[in-house]
Protein backbone atom coordinates (compact mmCIF):
# COMPACT_ATOMS: atom_id res chain seq x y z
CA UNK A 1 0.00 0.00 0.00
CA UNK A 2 1.21 3.53 -0.89
CA UNK A 3 0.25 6.66 -0.27
CA UNK A 4 1.65 10.08 0.20
CA UNK A 5 -1.92 12.24 0.84
CA UNK A 6 -1.61 13.83 4.61
CA UNK A 7 -4.14 14.11 6.89
CA UNK A 8 -4.73 17.50 8.14
CA UNK A 9 -3.91 17.18 12.18
CA UNK A 10 -2.18 13.71 11.87
CA UNK A 11 1.22 12.45 10.66
CA UNK A 12 2.05 11.59 6.93
CA UNK A 13 0.63 7.83 6.30
CA UNK A 14 3.59 5.89 6.04
CA UNK A 15 5.37 4.88 2.47
CA UNK A 16 4.37 0.86 3.64
CA UNK A 17 1.71 -0.74 5.88
CA UNK A 18 3.03 -2.11 8.60
CA UNK A 19 4.13 -5.16 9.14
CA UNK A 20 2.10 -8.60 11.34
CA UNK A 21 3.57 -9.87 13.87
CA UNK A 22 0.61 -12.84 13.17
CA UNK A 23 2.91 -13.07 9.60
CA UNK A 24 6.07 -13.60 10.84
CA UNK A 25 7.51 -17.47 12.34
CA UNK A 26 11.22 -16.48 13.33
CA UNK A 27 13.32 -19.42 14.44
CA UNK A 28 16.71 -19.10 16.44
CA UNK A 29 19.53 -21.40 16.23
CA UNK A 30 20.80 -22.64 19.40
CA UNK A 31 24.28 -20.09 19.17
CA UNK A 32 22.08 -17.37 18.80
CA UNK A 33 20.62 -18.27 22.33
CA UNK A 34 24.03 -18.40 23.98
CA UNK A 35 25.22 -14.84 22.18
CA UNK A 36 21.71 -13.28 23.15
CA UNK A 37 22.52 -14.07 26.78
CA UNK A 38 22.73 -10.35 27.89
CA UNK A 39 21.17 -7.98 29.73
CA UNK A 40 17.97 -7.08 27.41
CA UNK A 41 18.48 -3.87 25.36
CA UNK A 42 16.32 -1.96 28.25
CA UNK A 43 18.63 -2.15 30.65
CA UNK A 44 22.16 -2.23 28.62
CA UNK A 45 22.76 1.08 29.90
CA UNK A 46 21.83 0.94 33.73
CA UNK A 47 24.36 0.75 36.44
CA UNK A 48 24.21 0.59 40.52
CA UNK A 49 24.62 4.51 39.56
CA UNK A 50 21.30 5.03 37.80
CA UNK A 51 19.66 3.44 40.08
CA UNK A 52 16.95 5.95 42.61
CA UNK A 53 16.56 3.84 45.32
CA UNK A 54 12.96 5.47 47.64
CA UNK A 55 14.03 7.42 50.10
CA UNK A 56 12.17 5.51 52.15
CA UNK A 57 12.87 2.00 51.64
CA UNK A 58 16.72 1.46 53.06
CA UNK A 59 16.56 -2.10 51.97
CA UNK A 60 16.77 -0.43 48.52
CA UNK A 61 20.40 1.43 49.80
CA UNK A 62 21.48 -1.78 51.12
CA UNK A 63 20.60 -3.81 48.09
CA UNK A 64 23.45 -1.61 45.94
CA UNK A 65 25.93 -1.60 48.69
CA UNK A 66 25.68 -5.33 48.88
CA UNK A 67 25.87 -5.93 45.26
CA UNK A 68 28.48 -3.27 44.43
CA UNK A 69 30.60 -5.30 46.85
CA UNK A 70 29.47 -8.73 45.17
CA UNK A 71 30.66 -7.43 41.85
CA UNK A 72 33.70 -6.43 43.04
CA UNK A 73 34.73 -10.06 44.70
CA UNK A 74 34.22 -11.80 41.36
CA UNK A 75 37.23 -10.03 39.93
CA UNK A 76 40.35 -12.30 39.43
CA UNK A 77 40.83 -15.77 38.15
CA UNK A 78 38.18 -18.26 37.56
CA UNK A 79 37.10 -20.18 40.57
CA UNK A 80 38.47 -23.35 39.89
CA UNK A 81 41.34 -21.91 37.45
CA UNK A 82 44.73 -21.11 39.06
CA UNK A 83 44.38 -18.19 40.53
CA UNK A 84 43.71 -17.41 44.27
CA UNK A 85 39.99 -18.34 43.89
CA UNK A 86 40.23 -22.16 43.64
CA UNK A 87 37.33 -22.48 45.78
CA UNK A 88 35.55 -24.87 44.87
CA UNK A 89 38.44 -26.72 42.68
CA UNK A 90 39.26 -30.54 43.55
CA UNK A 91 43.15 -29.53 44.54
CA UNK A 92 42.71 -27.38 47.33
CA UNK A 93 40.18 -27.29 50.36
CA UNK A 94 39.79 -23.62 50.76
CA UNK A 95 36.27 -22.63 50.81
CA UNK A 96 34.58 -19.79 50.28
CA UNK A 97 34.01 -17.18 53.45
CA UNK A 98 31.04 -15.73 51.55
CA UNK A 99 28.05 -17.06 49.64
CA UNK A 100 29.01 -17.50 45.60
CA UNK A 101 25.20 -16.49 45.20
CA UNK A 102 22.55 -13.87 45.78
CA UNK A 103 18.80 -13.68 45.51
CA UNK A 104 17.06 -10.76 44.87
CA UNK A 105 13.85 -11.14 47.06
CA UNK A 106 10.84 -8.44 46.57
CA UNK A 107 7.71 -7.93 44.73
CA UNK A 108 7.23 -6.27 41.13
CA UNK A 109 8.66 -2.89 39.75
CA UNK A 110 11.15 -2.65 42.86
CA UNK A 111 14.12 -2.72 40.07
CA UNK A 112 15.22 -5.95 41.06
CA UNK A 113 15.70 -6.65 36.90
CA UNK A 114 17.59 -3.03 37.30
CA UNK A 115 19.86 -4.20 40.15
CA UNK A 116 20.57 -7.62 38.43
CA UNK A 117 21.40 -5.88 35.10
CA UNK A 118 23.85 -3.76 37.33
CA UNK A 119 25.61 -6.60 38.41
CA UNK A 120 26.46 -7.75 35.68
CA UNK A 121 27.44 -4.67 33.88
CA UNK A 122 29.80 -4.40 37.28
CA UNK A 123 31.14 -7.73 37.12
CA UNK A 124 35.25 -6.99 36.14
CA UNK A 125 35.09 -10.12 33.23
CA UNK A 126 34.51 -9.74 29.70
CA UNK A 127 31.00 -10.42 28.47
CA UNK A 128 31.70 -13.92 27.00
CA UNK A 129 32.65 -14.89 30.52
CA UNK A 130 28.81 -13.36 31.82
CA UNK A 131 25.35 -14.63 31.13
CA UNK A 132 22.21 -13.27 32.07
CA UNK A 133 18.95 -14.04 30.65
CA UNK A 134 15.32 -15.08 32.25
CA UNK A 135 14.28 -18.88 33.51
CA UNK A 136 12.53 -19.39 30.46
CA UNK A 137 15.62 -18.35 28.12
CA UNK A 138 17.78 -20.80 30.24
CA UNK A 139 15.50 -23.71 30.03
CA UNK A 140 15.02 -22.62 26.45
CA UNK A 141 18.88 -22.89 26.05
CA UNK A 142 18.94 -26.69 27.99
CA UNK A 143 16.42 -27.58 25.80
CA UNK A 144 18.77 -26.74 22.88
CA UNK A 145 22.23 -27.58 23.70
CA UNK A 146 21.39 -30.40 26.07
CA UNK A 147 21.99 -30.80 29.58
CA UNK A 148 25.91 -31.35 29.05
CA UNK A 149 26.68 -29.01 26.89
CA UNK A 150 24.82 -26.46 28.71
CA UNK A 151 26.78 -27.47 31.42
CA UNK A 152 30.21 -26.91 29.27
CA UNK A 153 28.90 -23.81 27.85
CA UNK A 154 28.43 -22.00 31.13
CA UNK A 155 30.75 -23.63 33.26
CA UNK A 156 33.43 -21.24 32.10
CA UNK A 157 31.96 -18.20 32.99
CA UNK A 158 32.64 -15.91 35.45
CA UNK A 159 28.84 -15.09 36.74
CA UNK A 160 25.27 -16.52 35.36
CA UNK A 161 22.24 -14.09 36.40
CA UNK A 162 18.69 -15.24 36.44
CA UNK A 163 16.02 -13.59 35.95
CA UNK A 164 12.27 -14.38 37.01
CA UNK A 165 13.15 -17.37 38.01
CA UNK A 166 10.24 -19.91 37.93
CA UNK A 167 9.01 -21.35 40.87
CA UNK A 168 5.83 -22.40 39.78
CA UNK A 169 7.08 -24.97 37.10
CA UNK A 170 8.62 -27.98 39.09
CA UNK A 171 9.76 -29.81 36.48
CA UNK A 172 12.01 -27.20 34.93
CA UNK A 173 12.57 -25.97 38.40
CA UNK A 174 14.44 -29.31 39.17
CA UNK A 175 15.68 -29.18 36.00
CA UNK A 176 18.15 -25.75 36.14
CA UNK A 177 18.35 -26.78 39.81
CA UNK A 178 20.37 -29.72 38.90
CA UNK A 179 22.23 -27.75 36.32
CA UNK A 180 23.05 -24.46 38.52
CA UNK A 181 24.47 -27.54 41.32
CA UNK A 182 26.87 -28.18 37.90
CA UNK A 183 28.11 -25.18 37.70
CA UNK A 184 28.45 -23.89 41.19
CA UNK A 185 31.25 -26.95 41.44
CA UNK A 186 32.29 -25.45 38.30
CA UNK A 187 32.93 -22.09 40.06
CA UNK A 188 30.74 -19.81 38.71
CA UNK A 189 29.05 -17.47 40.32
CA UNK A 190 25.31 -16.91 40.71
CA UNK A 191 22.13 -14.06 41.18
CA UNK A 192 19.03 -14.54 40.67
CA UNK A 193 15.70 -12.81 41.05
CA UNK A 194 12.18 -14.99 41.45
CA UNK A 195 8.54 -14.80 41.70
CA UNK A 196 6.14 -16.84 44.18
CA UNK A 197 5.00 -20.32 44.65
CA UNK A 198 1.32 -20.73 43.22
CA UNK A 199 -0.98 -19.82 46.02
CA UNK A 200 1.45 -17.93 47.82
CA UNK A 201 -0.43 -14.76 47.45
CA UNK A 202 2.10 -12.48 49.52
CA UNK A 203 3.96 -9.77 47.45
CA UNK A 204 7.55 -11.81 47.90
CA UNK A 205 7.40 -12.02 51.42
CA UNK A 206 7.58 -15.90 51.11
CA UNK A 207 9.42 -15.88 48.33
CA UNK A 208 13.44 -16.61 49.72
CA UNK A 209 11.83 -19.42 51.55
CA UNK A 210 10.81 -21.06 48.66
CA UNK A 211 13.28 -20.04 46.24
CA UNK A 212 16.15 -21.69 48.44
CA UNK A 213 14.47 -24.73 49.21
CA UNK A 214 13.54 -25.91 45.09
CA UNK A 215 16.89 -25.32 44.73
CA UNK A 216 17.67 -27.83 47.32
CA UNK A 217 21.40 -28.31 47.96
CA UNK A 218 22.53 -24.66 46.65
CA UNK A 219 20.57 -22.81 49.48
CA UNK A 220 24.06 -22.57 51.35
CA UNK A 221 25.84 -20.49 48.24
CA UNK A 222 23.00 -18.00 48.32
CA UNK A 223 22.34 -14.89 50.28
CA UNK A 224 19.04 -13.71 50.18
CA UNK A 225 18.65 -10.04 49.85
CA UNK A 226 14.81 -8.32 50.77
CA UNK A 227 14.24 -5.42 48.67
CA UNK A 228 11.19 -3.42 49.47
CA UNK A 229 9.08 -0.80 47.93
CA UNK A 230 6.33 0.23 45.98
CA UNK A 231 6.16 -0.64 41.76
CA UNK A 232 8.65 2.12 40.53
CA UNK A 233 6.74 2.27 37.41
CA UNK A 234 3.36 4.25 39.48
CA UNK A 235 5.55 6.42 41.67
CA UNK A 236 4.14 10.12 40.77
CA UNK A 237 3.02 9.27 36.96
CA UNK A 238 0.08 9.49 35.55
CA UNK A 239 -2.51 6.57 35.18
CA UNK A 240 -2.47 4.49 32.08
CA UNK A 241 -3.75 6.51 29.35
CA UNK A 242 -7.17 4.99 28.38
CA UNK A 243 -7.52 3.02 25.09
CA UNK A 244 -7.71 4.45 21.50
CA UNK A 245 -10.38 3.81 18.76
CA UNK A 246 -9.69 1.27 16.09
CA UNK A 247 -9.31 4.24 13.40
CA UNK A 248 -7.08 5.76 15.75
CA UNK A 249 -4.80 2.78 16.35
CA UNK A 250 -4.15 1.83 12.33
CA UNK A 251 -3.71 5.66 11.52
CA UNK A 252 -0.92 5.48 14.06
CA UNK A 253 0.67 2.20 13.05
CA UNK A 254 0.71 3.48 8.99
CA UNK A 255 2.21 7.19 10.36
CA UNK A 256 4.86 4.83 12.38
CA UNK A 257 7.77 3.72 10.26
CA UNK A 258 8.63 -0.31 11.55
CA UNK A 259 5.13 -0.19 13.53
CA UNK A 260 3.29 -3.71 13.89
CA UNK A 261 -0.65 -3.93 13.08
CA UNK A 262 -2.94 -6.60 14.21
CA UNK A 263 -6.05 -7.90 15.63
CA UNK A 264 -5.49 -9.15 19.60
CA UNK A 265 -7.54 -12.00 19.41
CA UNK A 266 -5.41 -13.23 16.09
CA UNK A 267 -2.18 -12.10 17.80
CA UNK A 268 -3.38 -14.40 20.73
CA UNK A 269 -3.78 -17.61 18.23
CA UNK A 270 -0.58 -16.79 16.64
CA UNK A 271 1.67 -16.86 20.05
CA UNK A 272 0.35 -20.26 20.44
CA UNK A 273 1.95 -21.45 17.59
CA UNK A 274 4.80 -20.18 18.27
CA UNK A 275 7.44 -21.09 21.24
CA UNK A 276 7.73 -18.55 23.70
CA UNK A 277 11.77 -18.46 23.23
CA UNK A 278 11.21 -17.03 20.01
CA UNK A 279 9.08 -14.08 21.28
CA UNK A 280 12.21 -11.78 21.23
CA UNK A 281 12.99 -12.48 17.79
CA UNK A 282 9.19 -12.04 17.30
CA UNK A 283 9.50 -8.24 17.84
CA UNK A 284 12.83 -7.68 16.59
CA UNK A 285 12.77 -4.25 15.12
CA UNK A 286 9.74 -3.22 15.85
CA UNK A 287 9.53 0.13 16.57
CA UNK A 288 5.83 -0.04 17.69
CA UNK A 289 3.02 -2.87 18.54
CA UNK A 290 -0.17 -1.34 17.77
CA UNK A 291 -3.30 -3.72 18.83
CA UNK A 292 -7.15 -3.67 18.02
CA UNK A 293 -9.59 -4.98 20.04
CA UNK A 294 -8.03 -6.06 23.18
CA UNK A 295 -10.29 -7.71 25.00
CA UNK A 296 -9.94 -9.82 28.19
CA UNK A 297 -7.57 -12.97 27.83
CA UNK A 298 -10.14 -16.50 27.40
CA UNK A 299 -8.02 -18.81 29.78
CA UNK A 300 -4.54 -19.12 31.69
CA UNK A 301 -2.39 -20.76 29.13
CA UNK A 302 -3.10 -18.00 26.72
CA UNK A 303 -2.70 -15.97 29.82
CA UNK A 304 0.68 -17.04 30.29
CA UNK A 305 2.13 -16.46 26.88
CA UNK A 306 0.50 -12.94 27.05
CA UNK A 307 3.24 -12.61 29.62
CA UNK A 308 5.94 -13.67 28.14
CA UNK A 309 5.54 -11.45 25.46
CA UNK A 310 4.56 -8.27 27.55
CA UNK A 311 8.17 -9.39 29.05
CA UNK A 312 9.83 -9.08 25.51
CA UNK A 313 8.44 -5.81 24.44
CA UNK A 314 9.02 -3.81 27.83
CA UNK A 315 12.39 -5.62 27.64
CA UNK A 316 12.90 -3.59 24.41
CA UNK A 317 10.73 -0.61 24.99
CA UNK A 318 8.51 -1.41 22.17
CA UNK A 319 5.62 0.99 22.70
CA UNK A 320 1.65 -0.47 22.69
CA UNK A 321 -0.78 1.05 21.57
CA UNK A 322 -4.41 -0.27 21.82
CA UNK A 323 -7.99 -0.26 21.75
CA UNK A 324 -10.12 -2.46 23.34
CA UNK A 325 -10.54 -3.12 27.25
CA UNK A 326 -8.07 -1.34 29.24
CA UNK A 327 -5.11 -3.17 29.99
CA UNK A 328 -6.26 -4.02 33.57
CA UNK A 329 -8.97 -5.68 32.14
CA UNK A 330 -7.01 -7.98 30.57
CA UNK A 331 -7.06 -10.93 33.61
CA UNK A 332 -9.85 -12.16 35.29
CA UNK A 333 -10.78 -11.86 39.09
CA UNK A 334 -9.73 -15.24 39.41
CA UNK A 335 -6.32 -15.22 37.16
CA UNK A 336 -5.74 -11.97 39.23
CA UNK A 337 -6.11 -14.14 42.93
CA UNK A 338 -4.67 -17.20 41.45
CA UNK A 339 -1.09 -18.99 41.90
CA UNK A 340 0.09 -16.78 39.09
CA UNK A 341 -1.12 -13.40 40.42
CA UNK A 342 2.61 -11.68 40.49
CA UNK A 343 3.20 -12.58 36.97
CA UNK A 344 -0.25 -11.20 35.81
CA UNK A 345 0.16 -7.91 38.05
CA UNK A 346 4.04 -7.52 36.54
CA UNK A 347 2.09 -7.54 33.03
CA UNK A 348 -0.26 -5.30 33.73
CA UNK A 349 2.15 -2.86 35.13
CA UNK A 350 4.36 -3.71 32.21
CA UNK A 351 1.91 -2.69 29.52
CA UNK A 352 1.06 0.00 31.28
CA UNK A 353 4.55 1.86 31.16
CA UNK A 354 4.67 1.20 27.16
CA UNK A 355 0.81 2.18 26.82
CA UNK A 356 2.37 5.71 27.63
CA UNK A 357 5.45 5.78 26.24
CA UNK A 358 3.04 5.03 22.93
CA UNK A 359 0.94 8.31 23.82
CA UNK A 360 3.06 10.07 21.04
CA UNK A 361 2.41 8.20 18.08
CA UNK A 362 -1.68 9.18 18.05
CA UNK A 363 -1.82 12.80 16.56
CA UNK A 364 -3.58 15.25 18.71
Amino acid sequence: MSSSTAVPGQSPIAETAPKSLCALEPHVPADRLVAEMVPPPRFDSVRFETYEPDPDQPSQHEAVEVLSSFAAGLGGAHATGTGKRRWFGKKTATVPTEPRGVYLDGGYGVGKTHLLASLWHATPAAPSLKAFGTFVELTNLVGALGFQQTVRTLGGHRLLCIDEFELDDPGDTVLVSSLLSRLVEAGVALAATSNTLPGKLGEGRFAAADFLREIQGLSAHFRPLRIDGEDYRHRGLPEAPPPYSPDQVTQAAYATPGASLDDFPALLGHLARVHPSRYGALTEGVTAVCLTDVEPVPDQSTALRLVVLADRLYDREVPVLASGVPFDRLFSDEMLNGGYRKKYFRAISRLTALARDAKGLVAQ
